[in-house]
Parts: structure tokens; sequence; C-alpha cells
């Protein structure tokens, strides 16, 4: 402390100065409200509190009465500049002569100039011209007119000179007799001697033209003859025979090749714009609707109005138009037949052709594109059988020429047959307007129930169908009206109804279904919530179905072939490799569902659950998820088709029994219908059941069921095979295969597919695996009773590191209190001069008010006295 009170601190003042500041402080310590206690948690023997009284109020007025000498003087001379610098170049340089200087300055304000001439330069360089005229010459006027040379005969101010600079003095100068003549010759001239002028001008510049030619033409004869002269004496030229074989010049690789057909390639051009969905579904909805306008006007038998001849008048005639041409025809024979021109000939084929298509039923996109192209060429058919008409109406009345001379009786008969007899022209009508009708609409509204829908798709074909719902689309679009949305997505759910309904009937109608997804998809992709909420709400029925059926029997049969038909049309809508998806999850746990609750007891069932199984397959191709209910279906089917025995080595799963009414469904009895068994694909309409009591068919149906079961553990042991407990996955399987399965009685392709399953399991299953254990855990040190010993530090609770770090950790932390301290100055400083701007505006205000208030007062005196002198003027 004493150190510091000799360096830092001033010595103390003598006499009653130093009496006061003692005085001062001994006023301010004894003063309880500006002094601060910093009480402390404990007491440490030993260690010296350096902050234990503090004095706030003195520190905070010294630190006022510094920002007052500094800060405040600072703000108060800011923009203030009161020190003079000398800029002079080498004022203070001894080394450099005052001529140096000199020179110096000089260059650096010639070197200012420049750069500030160089910002507006306007190529000073070059010279300017007018007319082929220096304007330097020109501004000189180097040939003016003094009017201060005593030798000049004119006088002081003459009529050159006022002519140079006035102009001559206007209207009141008199005019010459050579300005007269001027004027008279500037008369306008007339038309005619305006173009006799245009013509004599033209014709001299001709003349002008055609002698410069001729002498250009002289100049190059000349220049040949001499060139001729001079070649002789330059160096003669050796021969090709006598010259050496020049060497070849190199081929161009391939990639000089590459490059020159790059220089020569075909650049791009920018395409047509893209049309948009909107703007595609507008024009397919226009031009349906005018197709359906062409076919109802084709089906009432209205023609079109016939298009006037057009005129051609005189100067309109074409190249090539001949007015006398003879359309007659030479009547000739050939091989029996008569020869008739191209165009007759091409009508007939027209006509044999329009027949067969009669003839012919039209079916799918075929017949809806015949559609479209008779309606676009309808006009033009009907232009063309008008014309035929006129020309047979003018033949039959240019070879009519006895038509007079017959009876009226005659007449009166022809007039009978026309009414009761069709006219030619009427045939073709009637023939058009009952094809018309037969033809689907083109333009087709949304139906608004199941039983309208159902209505407009019956005793239609499944082209006819699919037309029907590709137009309603189409006519429909949801960019073209605001309600088609709503109506489109009702159009889903009634389409789905009729798929179902159709597998539902005792036939079920499978090639309709196989092609109506089409459009059902379409849908999907236009409105997949809606999409998804339908097929929902389908497989929430299923569920119903099955839980109420578990409840109030015990047991569940598998449903029909139109419920099983759903997971199909799932897996084509949606994808099925998603982790979760919110159809293909309830949908898989449905498919669960009916393999473990619903027994086995007839073929139907194992047909139903084998198409279950080969679904499973499908939705986790590509995810290849592990499905243990299929592994056990599979299982159990084949137990169904092994011979009771009392051990068998492997368990059998619900809903399958070891012994049981059913435990030998798939065996076969008869050897006979095992030699003649083909293998065919399993028909789907067994899931609803076998119309057959023939026991040969039914032998087959169960080797079928076997062949299929074993495919499908086929597809299950390649798909798993990468699994670690394929193993353990896979050995009742193979046990049941290689012991219990009688595969010598099966056919040898049964036998082939047992023996490369067998096979295939031996192969995966002997891949090496680590079996499941525990981690090992390091060993656990023994207990050391030997103390801890950690350093102390000087410094703070920062213990527990080496050296660097602890010199590290010092270091952060006066940082940290550093910039603590720096922005509690700054901020202190910021409200300092707060308090001093406010105060400053206050006294503005002050004052302002002050002289407002004076100047209110002297205006209110000087009112008081004009007042007065207007009351002693009116007295």
């Amino acid at each position: 402390m004493g150190k510091n009170n000799k360096k830092g601190k001033k010595p103390p003042a003598s006499g009653a100065a130093a009496v006061k500041v003692a005085k001062a402080r001994s006023e301010v310590r004894d003063n309880p409200f500006e002094v601060k206690v910093n009480k402390q948690k404990f007491n440490v023997l030993g260690r010296k509190s350096k902050h234990d009284v503090g004095l706030p109020g003195v520190s905070k007025s010294k630190a006022l009465k510094k920002r007052k000498e500094t800060l405040l003087k600072e703000y108060q001379q800011r923009g203030k500049s009161r020190i003079f610098t000398d800029k002079r170049f080498g004022e203070y340089d001894t080394k450099l002569t005052p001529e140096d200087k000199m020179m110096k300055r000089f260059a650096m304000e010639r070197q200012r100039n420049v750069n500030k001439k160089n910002v507006y330069n306007l190529n000073e360089e070059e010279e300017l011209t007018h007319y082929g005229q220096s304007l330097s010459l020109l501004e000189k006027l180097n040939d003016p007119v003094d009017s201060d040379s005593d030798t000049d005969e004119q006088g002081a101010l003459s009529a050159a000179l006022t002519a140079s600079h006035f102009g001559g003095g206007g209207l009141l100068r008199r005019k010459g007799p050579s300005e007269q003549k001027e004027e008279e010759q500037e008369k306008p001239k007339t038309r005619k001697e305006l173009i006799e002028e245009l013509i004599a001008k033209s014709k001299s510049e001709k003349r002008e033209r055609q002698s410069q030619r001729e002498k250009a033409m002289v100049l190059t004869e000349k220049l040949d003859s001499d060139w001729k002269a001079i070649q002789t004496l330059l160096a003669h030229k050796t021969p090709k025979s006598e010259r050496k074989a020049e060497p070849e010049k190199p081929k161009p690789d391939d990639y000089d090749k590459i490059v020159r057909e790059l220089g020569f390639e075909m650049k791009a051009q920018p395409s047509d714009r893209m049309k948009s969905e909107d703007e595609i579904a507008k024009e397919e909805q226009e031009r349906l609707q005018k197709l359906e306008a062409e076919r109802l006007r084709r089906m009432r038998g209205e023609d079109k109005s016939k298009k006037k001849s057009k005129h051609i008048s005189a100067d309109d005639l074409m190249d090539g138009f001949i007015l006398d041409k003879d359309d007659r025809l030479m009547l000739s024979y050939k091989d029996g037949k008569m020869n008739l021109p191209e165009s007759e000939e091409a009508d007939e084929k027209n006509g044999d052709m329009d027949k067969k298509e009669e003839d012919e039923p039209v079916t799918g996109n075929e017949g809806s594109e015949a559609d479209e192209d008779a309606a676009d060429g309808s006009e033009e058919e009907e232009e063309d059988d008008d014309g035929n008409e006129e020309e047979d109406d003018e033949g039959s009345d240019a070879s009519d020429n006895y038509s007079d001379l017959e009876s009226n009786a005659e007449s009166a008969e022809e007039d009978e047959e026309e009414v009761v007899k069709p006219t030619k022209k009427e045939k073709p009508k009637q023939k058009k307007a009952m094809e018309a009708k037969s033809e689907l609409p083109f333009t087709f509204d949304v139906p608004e129930s199941q039983e309208s829908f159902q209505s407009l798709l019956r005793e239609k074909t499944t082209e006819q169908q699919i037309v029907i719902l590709e137009r309603i689309q189409k006519c429909n679009h949801p960019s073209l009206a605001e309600g088609n949305k709503a109506k489109l997505q009702k159009l889903f759910g009634f389409l789905l109804d009729y798929i179902i309904e159709l597998a539902e009937q005792e036939t079920p109608d499978l090639k309709t279904v196989d092609k109506l997804i089409l459009p059902l998809y379409s849908l999907c992709q236009m409105f997949p919530e809606t999409a998804a909420e339908c097929v929902r709400e389908a497989l929430r029925d299923i569920s119903h179905t099955l839980d109420e059926a578990i409840e109030s029997k015990g047991r569940a049969a598998f449903p029909a072939l139109h419920v099983l038909l759903y997971f199909k049309i799932i897996a084509i809508l949606f994808p099925t490799s998603d982790f979760w998806h919110p159809v293909i999850t309830p949908a898989v746990t449905v498919m669960s569902q009916l393999l473990t609750k619903c027994p086995v007891s007839l073929l139907e069932d194992v047909a139903a659950g084998l198409f279950i199984c080969s679904m499973f397959l499908e939705y986790v191709s590509l995810s290849q998820r592990f499905v243990p209910e299929v592994i056990n279906f599979l299982l159990g089917v084949l137990h169904l088709a092994t011979p009771r025995r009392p051990s068998i080595g492997y368990s059998v799963v619900p809903p399958f029994k070891h012994h049981g009414k059913s435990s030998e469904l798939l065996l076969t009895d008869s050897d006979e219908d095992v030699e003649c068994w083909k293998k065919t694909q399993m028909p789907l309409t067994a899931i609803n059941g076998l119309n057959t009591e023939d026991q040969t068919e039914i032998n087959h149906f169960r080797l079928t069921c076997v062949a299929v079961s074993l495919d499908l553990v086929k597809r299950c042991v390649k798909m798993y095979g990468s699994l670690p407990a394929f193993h353990e996955i896979f050995n009742p399987i193979f046990l049941l295969i290689q012991k219990h399965l009688p595969r010598s009685t099966y056919p040898q392709e049964i036998q082939d597919m047992c023996q490369n399953i067998v096979d295939d399991i031996e192969r995966l299953g002997k891949k090496p695996y680590k079996p499941l254990m525990f981690d090992k855990q390091a060993p656990v040190q023994m207990k050391m009773f030997t103390p801890k010993v950690m350093p102390v530090l000087e410094f703070g609770r920062k213990q527990g590191c080496n050296k660097v770090e602890q010199e590290r950790k010092k270091l952060i932390h006066k940082h940290k209190r550093e910039f603590k301290g720096a922005v509690r100055e700054i901020r202190r400083d910021n409200q300092f001069l707060a308090r001093v701007k406010l105060s400053e505006s206050m006294e503005r205000d002050a004052s302002r008010k002050r002289k407002v208030k004076e100047l209110f007062n002297s205006l209110s005196t000087q009112e008081g006295e004009w007042k007065a002198m207007k009351r002693k003027k009116g007295k």
C-alpha cells in the first residue's frame, strides 16, 4: 500500500487545504449513508479483505468529476478544429534547397490540375473540323474586316463591314441590280420546269458515271498490260512435274474430326411453350364438345349450309387457268372393265371400306379414334356429297331431253313412287343418323349416385366403359369448374364399388376388372386423400366383420374373392415399400389377422390363404420385411399334405392343428391322378368354391395347392436368405420337406421343387453367425488408499488442471472481467451524455420560453400604449 501511495497519489496539500480535505473525508466515513459494508459468508484466518468497506458516493463523485473533465469537454468541442497544419511540401526538410522545394511544389500543383482535367477530358489532342476546315482557324478569324484601317476607300462603315457584322441592314438597305436579278431568278418554278430540270440532272449524272466507268476500264487495261510486261522479269515458276514432292499433310485425328463436326452441328432451337394441365383439360373438353355436336347433327340428319361458289373475276385468274376446259370423259374398256378416273376409283374404294367398317364392330380406343376421325372429316364428306348430288342433277337434266313428251299418268305414278320410296339423298342421311345413334356420346356428366353410374356402364363393352370413364374425367376436369372436384371424388367410390360388384357375381368378370383398374388408378393419382379414405373405410368394414364373427362364433371364415380383391387393388394404387403408410399398414394388419385367425377346413380356405400369402410377398418384395405369418401359414399348408405321425419334430402354429379332421386335407388318394397332373396356375374363382365333385379334379387341385405353396416357400427362402436367423426360421420347413412330405408319390416337377428348396436351405443355413453375448466389461480397478493430492491455486476456485490450462483460464477470466468493466463504463458514459443532452435541451426550451414571454410582454405594452393613444384621439 505504501508503494502505491508514493507512486500514484499526489503529495498531501499543505496548510488549510489539507485540513479541509481531511475533514471532508472524515465526514464521509462517519456518515453511515455513504458507507457500504460487504459482508462475507465465512471468516477465513489470514485472508486480507480489500473491499470489506466501500464508499459508493465518493467513487461516484470521482467518476462524475473525471467525465466532466474528459468526456464533457470532448462533447463540447466536437466538430471544432483549432490546430493549424502546415501542408507545404518540404518546408521542414533541411536536405532540400529552396529551388528544389519550388520545383517539387510546382510539379505537384501541375499533377493536381492534370488529374482534375482528366475527369472531363474531351479528346483535346484531336483536331475538330467543320466542312473540312479546322475550328481553331475559323475561331481565329484570320481575314476580318477591319473598320479602323484608314486605307479602306469604302469608309469607316462600309457595306461589307455592316454585312459581315450586322447582316447587311435588313429591310432598310437598298438592293443592288445583281441582287434584284437573283430575286427574279429565285421565283418558284412550275412542275414542268422541275421535271425537265430533274431529267437533265439525271442524264448528266449518268454521263458522268459512264465517263468514270470508261476511265476505270482504260486504267485497268493499262495496268494489265504493264503487269504482263513486268511478269516476265519476275522469278520463273517451276512446273508441277519438276517440283519436289511436298510432304503430305498429317491426317486429322479423331479429336479434330469431332471438333469440326461440333462446329457444323445444328444449334439448339427454342421449342414451343409446354401447355399446363388446365390448358390441356380445357382443349380436351372443347374437342369432345365439338365432336358431340357433330354426332348429334349427324343423328338428326341435318346438313350444313352449302358454301356459295366464290366468284372469280378476270383480274383474279390464277396461274395455269384454262377457261375452256373439256371435262368430258372418253369411254374405254380394258379386260372387260370400264376405265375410270382416279378420283372415282378412290370413291368406290372408300365406299367399300365404309361397308367393311360398318360390318366390323368398333372396340376400345380404336372406336373412339374412328369416331373422332369421322367427326373431323364429316364436313368435307358432306360437301363432296352435295357436290356429287348437284352434278347428278345437272347430268339428269342434260340427258333428259324428252321429259316434256311424257304423259301425265306416268308423271303421277313417279310422284307416288317418290312418296313411298326414300330418295337417294335421304338414304345416306338415314344411314348416318343410325350410325350416330349407335355411337357413344362424346360428353358425359358425372353421375350423382351409384345407381346412375351402374346404368351408365351397364350393357356396354369393356372398351366402351373405359372410353366413357375417360370422357367423364376429361369433360369434368377440376380446372374447368368449381364443383367438378367433388364430383370426381365421388366417382372414385362409385368405380371401386362397381369393380367389387363385378367380382361378386357368380362368374366374376375379372377381365373387365383388370381393365377398369387403369381409370381407377388415374382417379387415385388425382385425388389421393379421397382414395385413401375410401379404401380405409373398406378395410375397416372387413376388420369389423372379422371381429364380429370371432366374438359370435369363436372363429371366422376366409372372405370371398371380391373382398380379397381389395388387397390386390391396394397394391396397385399405393406404394407398398414405405415403412408406414395410412393405407398399406392397415391392409397388412388385416391380412395378418386373416392368416392367424381363420382356420383352414376346406380347399377354398387353402386357396384364399395362398392368395393372401402371395399378396404379402408382393407387398414386401422391395422392403424385404420379415412376415412370420406367411412362414407359419405355408408350414401349415405343407403339413396338410403329410400323413399323420405321432412325432414330427416341429410345432404347428394355429390356426392349424397337429391332428384333426382337416389334418390330411391335401393328401391325394389316387396314383393315376398324380400321373396325369400338369402344373397350371391356380384359378382365383376357386376361392369362392369348387363347382365340381369329380375326384380327379379335386386331386389335381390339391397338387396345385402343394405346388403353389412350394413356389411361395422358394420365394421366401430367396428373399430372407440374408437374415441372421435364417436357419431357425426355415428349419421346421426343412424337416417337413426332408422327412415327412411324401415326395416320392408326387410328380417329377414337385419333386424337383422340393429338392431345390432343401438345397437352398442347406446352402444358406451354413453361414456362420455369432450368437448373442454380453459385452465384455473391463476389470474393476482396486481401490487405492493413498490420498489424491490436488494443488491449491491462489487464483479463485479453478482447480484440477495442468499449468497451461490454469494460465488459459486466468486469461479467460481476466478478459471476461475487463469486458464487463468496459461495457459498464460505456453504459455510464452514454447515461452521462444523455443527461447532458437533456439539460441542454431543457436550457434551450427555458431560454426560448423566456424570450417568447418577453416578446409577449413588449407586445402587450405596445398594444396598451396604442389603445391609450386611440382613446385620447377619440376624446
